[in-house]
């Protein structure tokens, strides 16, 4: 069963079936959220018949207007949606994705999705590369997904032809476990050719989307599912990708939210190669062999797999003295992460990646409108 909270952000940020109905974007709704919270307010009090959208001057006033009518039909819905096995996840479910709730503004406040929920928690790696890659690109993306999920890592990427579809495959061979974020509506496959393989996903993994049911693929809804593929992800490995590749995005995207980025190096001749070569000139990690991946993630990938009372970390003990200096600046009030960027002195990407291995350390929690606050 939803919150009236998880119902309150599901209205007022998804059409889910229905084009005409006004939503908040993501970025918007953090803004709600967050004006929301300043007043001491929860999500669910938009619908009462006494609130004051004029408080919130950034709130729509059609979007309010049509609340109390359309809370009805997104309910009944909802209650579609459930019966077919889709759910449904709100960032007011303990359920939703720690790795997604630290990336501010930018985290997608409802997930769809179909399979198995748990698996958005794992330790995973996302494969990503060329849509059209050479025969190497396509064997060296198999083999290390092969190797990757036989190691116990959830292989995760965008359901798209060649490199994600290598991947994902490979992944499935393998007896592992596989995600796959969609830029459509769950209801959609794209492209059409891939819809057995996202049976296939669905059976030993989960496809996911943050799109309403009905979203048809369009060009700028795929930088927006590639922030997921990378959030999701404990790190990124390009296989193959030319200078203009949308990898590159997904690659940029890893690093500012301070996961790792690992590239495949190939001929100098090879324009499917200039990608990769660029990321490595940019600092991403150079591997040759699937090894080299475990051998940079196994700390952090072995503490996210560690079952409970094990002696990975010691909850409310800060990892190494960086991290501690970063929770002593941090307070213990709500803070933004640009003000601790400010504060540290420290690059984004370093700030990102020490918040992200405290929230998995219990040691902070993220909170609406992009801040983080110490745990009690």
């Amino acid at each position: 069963m939803l919150s009236d909270d998880a119902k309150a952000i599901l209205v007022l940020t998804s059409r889910l079936g229905d084009r005409s109905r006004p939503s908040l974007s993501p970025k918007a709704w953090h803004r709600l959220a967050q004006e929301l919270e300043d007043a001491g307010l929860a999500p669910a009090r938009v619908f009462d018949s006494d609130f004051d959208a004029s408080r919130f001057a950034r709130l729509d006033a059609r979007q309010v207007q049509r609340l109390t009518g359309d809370s009805v039909a997104v309910f009944v819905e909802l209650d579609v949606l459930i019966s077919k096995g889709i759910w449904v996840l709100t960032m007011a479910d303990d359920r939703y994705p720690g790795r997604l709730r630290v990336l501010g503004d930018a985290a997608p406040p409802h997930l769809f999705g179909v399979g198995e929920v748990g698996l958005l928690g794992g330790s995973g790696l996302a494969v990503v590369g060329s849509r059209n890659p050479s025969r190497g690109g396509s064997d060296n993306a198999r083999a290390f997904s092969d190797y990757l999920a036989r190691a116990g890592l959830l292989v995760t990427s965008g359901l798209a032809l060649g490199i994600d579809a290598c991947a994902h495959e490979a992944a499935l061979a393998a007896g592992g476990e596989t995600i796959a974020i969609a830029a459509t509506g769950l209801d959609r496959v794209y492209p059409a050719a891939h819809r057995d393989l996202a049976h296939r996903i669905v059976a030993q993994g989960a496809l996911v989307s943050e799109f309403a049911l009905g979203t048809p693929p369009r060009r700028e809804n795929f930088p927006r599912r590639n922030r997921l593929i990378s959030g999701l992800s404990l790190g990124v490995l390009v296989v193959e990708a030319a200078l203009k590749s949308g990898s590159l995005i997904t690659a940029r995207l890893a690093a500012e939210q301070g996961r790792e980025v690992f590239a495949i190096p190939g001929s100098i001749h090879s324009p499917l190669a200039r990608g990769c070569h660029a990321l490595i000139r940019q600092g991403a990690k150079l591997v040759e062999t699937a090894p080299d991946i475990l051998e940079e993630l196994g700390a952090l990938a072995r503490f996210v797999a560690a079952p409970p009372g094990s002696n990975a970390t010691v909850p409310g003990t800060p990892p190494d003295p960086a991290q501690q200096e970063l929770l002593e600046l941090m307070g213990y009030d709500p803070v933004e992460v640009d003000m601790l960027i400010e504060r540290s002195g420290l690059t984004p990407g370093s700030v990102s990646s020490m918040l992200l291995h405290m929230e998995l350390c219990g040691l902070i929690e993220a909170r609406p409108g992009g801040r983080v606050q110490r745990t009690s």
